[in-house]
């Protein structure tokens, strides 16, 4: 009995297991048209979704409802702007509510969502995109008729989403990131209460000014929610900034014009441990076993109506007096310290709110900072009265906060500044409207990242004038260079504030100066096991700047730059250099050109001009030019040339990318000496060429002019003498150093060997002058260091004598027509007029055959 209840009872289970497998492929196409129907009659927007699944596993005994890349894109005014995007969705419900008819509404019991946007825009005339509900007059059913959907929440749960909030009017964008957010409660009740668990990060920017970054929130409440009136009031509740702690009394209630707040907010302690615990926790450190002297409290409130033209009347005060912290195992403390600072807003008009810091000090050791700040305006036009004042050991913050980074700091901080301006003229530059005065000065400062490089600033001195900011002295080392510069910030403010160009016009100086102390890497720092991922050099987009450089030496890669000076312009992502000298190679070069690195791959176009350079080092030291005329180590001497080019750069290290060179290359060379023992080429063209002693080759004073595309240089064809000895040389080679080279020679008989003058000889003395050379060419393939040789000197050879047959044929048939001529002559002048018509023509036949004899005897003689 007891097998056969087991058998039937296994039965029953296969069977509705099988079921609970077998009911979603049913009910899908169902549920699919049953989502569809529920957008499509409560939307004006594009919705599309991947795809909707039913699962009865994930809350058995209910069902869920999975809806894959939920996509809500706006209609216009926002054509093309995503509102709402949700990788999964899914709704829980009751398995009975699978079995209802098609026009019963399904009820939601409870959402949950994963990885998801929302995202709220205001345009600047104050339309929002989140209103895509239909309106009445578009529904196409009629009040009475169910809904397919019916939302009988009990619990909610959203993880990994993003909130936007972008008001281009008023210029506020509103980042909530990393959101985690889950609620439970009865909502078929018309009040209830909702137990909620929130976690996120927020970021706040106002017209350009970053107000909050990535600040970490928490907020554990329970709300008690009346939906008929559409009021949450704060019950039990804990929230944290950062680790700062808050606690809310009071409410929040929606309203036909907006939102009604009656709400208080404090810490519930007032130890100074709040004021470390609301620091940013990129900058933070563990509170445990800090010991804190004095108070910190946060206490405030909202109490109003925020509609389009009011925001809530609100004070918040911040406040700390005379107190102090230590952090264990650090042997400095921070003391004396004093915060007031008010943010009020008394007449409901944004505009009207205020912020005044009416004191901030702080004590390390026996050194004070000071620093007071009003804010007012703060919509409209932001006006900002400022001070600071005292002297910080940058040593002793290390000493006295846990600060995040690889190496201490070191340098004394001195600051007398007072400032007042208002944003407006910061954006227009009205420089006359900003007031500052006062000096800023850093000395002993030294740094160290973590590649090991250092920084050592001996001296920086900032002075404070009236409209502009002046660098008085900055003298700094790093590596193995020195640098000095002074100069005047134009738009310190604007760049600060309203993130505009920084403009600026600098003076620097140096005795030496290693270009590589100023490069990023992405190489390992000594120490670490994972290497910094290498990022593409730009040019900021930010800087508006001339610099006026001189150094003594430069050293760049493996030369050795003298008397370097020029101008360097950094504008729109680019750097120009202008009249650009230095000493280099024995001589000295001019250059002007442009780096951009706007584009995705960095551009340049370069102008530059050698004057008495030593050939040897130049085109042994600069790549470029070994590429562009391999003849290091075969000529000495010097070099007169203006090269054009242009081409892509190197995206790390802005090289030259060589098989994108293209420009052109004029040059002299003056003083040479040609080293053919060091050439395989001249070599090559010696053996095949035997009248020529590649040794004795003059090249000075020798001018050419070559251009170079898509990692080809033609050379244009140019002549060069040797004795008596003709040549033009043009063609081609490639970077690869393949080449294709024609030498035309005209060489005088001479050299041509006794079987070209044994020919001569049997020319006459006139005929033989007009021979004084034959032309011979050479081709030169294969490499500069496997050439391959050939010249067509056996060809000249058979010219030559065919020449010479030519000439001798030419002569004979001149001496034959000559003596015909005469003959004939002869003949006619004879007279006889005793004789018939019939003699007559007998003579004439006998002349005829005579010429005939004549002209045979003198061709039988060249054969």
């Amino acid at each position: 009995m007891l097998k056969k209840i087991l058998k039937i009872s296994g039965i029953v289970l296969v069977v509705f297991i099988a079921a609970l497998f077998a009911i979603p492929y049913f009910f899908k196409d169902q549920i699919k048209a049953k989502i569809a129907q529920a957008i499509n009659e409560s939307v004006d927007a594009k919705v599309s979704f991947a795809d909707a699944d039913l699962s009865l596993f994930k809350n058995f005994p209910n069902a869920t409802v999975g809806i894959e890349k939920l996509v809500i894109i706006n209609k216009a005014p926002f054509e093309g702007d995503t509102l709402v995007s949700v990788g999964e969705l899914n709704l829980k419900m009751s398995i009975k509510e699978l079995f209802k008819g098609k026009d019963e509404p399904m009820n939601i019991e409870g959402i949950s969502s994963e990885n998801g946007l929302i995202n709220i825009i205001f345009n600047k005339d104050g339309v929002g995109n989140f209103d895509i509900a239909l309106k009445d007059k578009e529904k196409s059913t009629s009040d009475d008729k169910s809904k397919p959907l019916s939302l009988k929440i009990q619990n909610y749960k959203i993880e990994n989403f993003t909130f936007r909030y972008i008001d281009q009017g008023s210029k506020i964008k509103m980042v909530i990131d990393s959101l985690n957010h889950e609620g439970t409660g009865d909502f078929t009740n018309s009040k209830l209460d909702l137990t909620t668990k929130s976690t996120a990060k927020v970021s706040l920017d106002m017209d350009k000014v970053n107000y909050m970054k990535n600040i970490a929130l928490t907020l554990d409440a329970v709300l008690g929610i009346d939906l008929e009136k559409s009021k949450y009031t704060f019950k039990q509740n804990k929230a944290l900034i950062n680790q700062l702690p808050l606690e809310f009394d009071g409410f929040i209630q929606m309203v036909e014009a907006g939102q009604i707040y009656d709400l208080k907010f404090k810490t519930p302690t007032s130890s100074f441990t709040n004021f470390l615990g609301l620091i940013p926790s990129a900058y933070s450190s563990s509170l445990k076993g800090v010991k804190t002297t004095g108070d910190f409290t946060i206490a405030g409130f909202a109490k109003g109506e925020l509609t389009e033209t009011t925001v809530p009347k609100f004070n918040i005060e911040i406040a700390s007096n005379n107190a102090s912290f230590k952090y264990p195992n650090l042997p400095k403390s921070v003391e004396n310290i004093v915060i007031d600072t008010k943010i009020i807003n008394e007449t409901g008009i944004l505009n009207d709110t205020y912020v005044n810091l009416d004191k901030l000090t702080f004590k390390i050791d026996q050194d004070i900072f000071s620093a007071k700040a009003n804010i007012k305006n703060v919509t409209v036009n932001p006006i900002v009265d400022a001070a600071l004042k005292g002297t910080i050991n940058l040593a002793n913050l290390s000493k006295a906060y846990p600060i995040k980074i690889d190496k201490p700091l070191s340098g004394i901080l001195k600051a007398d500044v007072t400032t007042k301006f208002d944003m407006a003229s910061v954006e227009k530059s009205q420089y006359e409207n900003i007031k500052n005065a006062g000096t800023m000065s850093l000395s002993g400062f030294k740094y160290t990242d973590e590649n090991n490089k250092s920084m050592n600033i001996s001296t920086a001195l900032v002075v404070f004038n009236p409209s502009t900011i002046t660098l008085k002295q900055f003298n700094a080392t790093t590596g193995r260079s020195d640098i000095s510069i002074n100069g005047v910030l134009e738009n310190f403010y604007g760049f600060l504030f309203k993130k505009q160009e920084l403009k600026g016009n600098f003076n620097m100086n140096s005795v030496q100066l290693a270009v590589n102390d100023f490069m990023t890497s992405g190489e390992p720092a000594k120490g670490k096991t994972e290497a910094k991922k290498a990022e593409a050099m730009k040019i900021p987009a930010f800087l508006n700047c001339t610099l006026n450089a001189k150094a003594n030496t430069v050293l760049y890669d493996n030369l050795v730059l003298s008397d370097v000076s020029g101008k360097l312009i950094v504008k729109d992502e680019k750097a120009t250099l202008q009249n650009f000298k230095t000493s280099i190679f024995g001589g000295n070069i001019g250059l002007n050109g442009t780096i951009s690195t706007k584009q995705k791959v960095p551009t340049f176009t370069m102008n530059l001009g050698f004057d008495q350079v030593d050939i040897a080092q130049t085109f042994t030291q600069l790549d470029m030019m070994k590429k562009i005329a391999p003849i290091a180590g075969i000529i000495d001497g010097k070099l007169n040339s203006t090269i054009k080019l242009n081409g892509n750069l190197d995206a790390m290290e802005l090289t030259p990318d060589l098989k994108s060179l293209t420009g052109n290359l004029l040059g002299q060379l003056l003083s040479t000496t040609v080293n053919s023992k060091n050439s395989t080429l001249l070599n090559a063209l010696g053996s095949n060429i035997k009248f020529i002693d590649v040794s004795k080759l003059n090249l000075n004073n020798l001018k050419m002019a070559l251009s170079f595309d898509n990692g080809k240089v033609n050379i244009k064809p140019f002549d060069i003498k040797y004795e008596d000895i003709k040549a033009t040389i043009g063609g081609t080679h490639g970077f690869d150093q393949i080449m294709n080279y024609n030498v035309k020679l005209d060489v005088p008989t001479k050299y041509l060997g006794t079987e070209a003058n044994a020919l001569i000889a049997k020319m006459s003395p006139a005929d033989a002058a007009k021979l004084e050379s034959i032309p011979i060419n050479a081709m030169l393939k294969g490499s500069f260091s496997n050439p391959k040789i050939s010249t067509d000197t056996q060809a000249a050879l058979s010219n030559l004598t065919t020449q010479l047959v030519n000439q001798q044929k030419e002569k004979l048939k001149k001496q034959g027509t000559s003596a015909l001529s005469d003959l004939i002559n002869k003949n006619t002048k004879a007279k006889d007029t005793s004789k018939a018509a019939t003699e007559k023509e007998k003579n004439t036949q006998e002349t005829t055959k005579k010429a005939s004899d004549l002209l045979n005897g003198l061709f039988k003689k060249k054969k």
